[in-house]
């Protein structure tokens, strides 16, 4: 359920707003709090509903609190907090904010919880040769012959704006049902849903489909940014060896240097982006639970998963694919 903030002058005039939602859930958050509901409830108290300050189904940091005036976010803080009470929600939760957020929120005394993603950065390079160069030789074999794997026999196209036809969105949409329904039971978006998709955003959406016979047997969905490319969804009806690899972080990578893009985000989780070229790069979200007990045990346990988070980075970096001297 939509539960927008907005924060008026005196004038009327807006100047901030901060987008929640009051949920039953936790599905679509990549940030994953089911332990505390698990947790919660066994001591018999009620987790859902909760109020969620996101982007629903985006793991991108990004503003959340929104307003350029610091005592405006605040106001903003304070307004979530009082909202939660009276809703009778369990809790409030701030998810990938941005810097400016996240120090706000640190101020208002919520509890912090780092996570992991892997991204690739571009410093420059000019081809995917370029990038290849700076990897250590094993590994540098080990993607050529992964990318000749994953190519043999099938055609790859990069769509974009009017390259984009209906004949792709529905290939897309069956690959998209079908990894939906293995991994989370359930797939949240419809057919309509890419339809608006390419009426509005076709310019920045990057579609990487694969062919096989005159068959679509692939693909992955990315969102051009600003200065970044977003890898989404990916699905198949047709294994081949290494093609997810192929269309998800090698295409992503080679189109983001073509476009002069500064860096991949590929989604959450997956420590086998690091052998592809993706490092570790911390996420932040920010938590508020009235039930000072709840809080506390809470408390504990980032304070433990924060340094599994760190001693991970460690271990991360030390498999990483490049040489020592990049």
């Amino acid at each position: 359920m939509p539960i927008y903030l907005i924060a008026e002058a005196n004038s009327g005039e807006m100047v901030g707003a901060a987008p929640l939602y009051l949920k039953s859930h936790s599905q679509g958050e990549y940030v994953f709090d089911h332990g505390w509901a698990g947790a919660y409830e066994q001591a018999g108290g009620s987790y859902y509903p909760k109020l969620q300050n996101c982007i629903p189904f985006t793991p991108v940091t990004g503003r959340r609190i929104l307003s350029h005036n610091p005592i405006v976010r605040i106001e903003l803080i304070t307004a979530m907090q009082e909202l939660t009470a009276r809703f009778g929600a369990s809790s409030a939760h701030v998810t990938f904010p941005v810097e400016t957020d996240a120090k706000a929120l640190n101020q208002a005394g919520w509890l912090e919880r780092l996570g992991l993603q892997f991204h690739f950065s571009n410093p420059g390079y000019s081809s995917y040769e370029d990038f290849l160069a700076t990897l250590t030789s094993r590994k540098r074999k080990a993607l050529r012959a992964e990318r000749k794997k994953a190519n043999k026999g099938v055609q790859i196209v990069a769509l974009s704006q009017n390259d984009l036809q209906a004949e792709h969105w529905d290939a897309f949409y069956e690959f998209y049902q079908d990894t939906g329904a293995r991994k989370w039971g359930q797939p949240y978006l419809n057919r309509h849903f890419f339809d608006l998709l390419h009426q509005n955003m076709r310019e920045n959406i990057l579609l990487i489909l694969a062919k096989r016979d005159d068959r679509w047997i692939a693909g992955a969905l990315n969102f051009i940014g600003g200065d970044c490319l977003y890898g989404r969804y990916w699905g198949c009806n047709e294994y081949q060896d290494s093609l997810h690899f192929e269309l998800c972080y090698h295409q992503s990578i080679e189109q983001a240097i073509l476009r002069g893009l500064s860096r991949v985000e590929a989604g959450a989780q997956g420590h086998h982006k690091i052998a592809r070229g993706y490092l570790p790069a911390v996420t932040r979200s920010f938590h508020h639970l009235p039930d000072t007990g709840f809080s506390a045990a809470v408390q504990q346990f980032l304070l433990e998963e924060a340094r599994s988070v760190e001693a991970e980075i460690s271990a991360c970096l030390e498999l990483s694919p490049y040489r020592a001297n990049n």
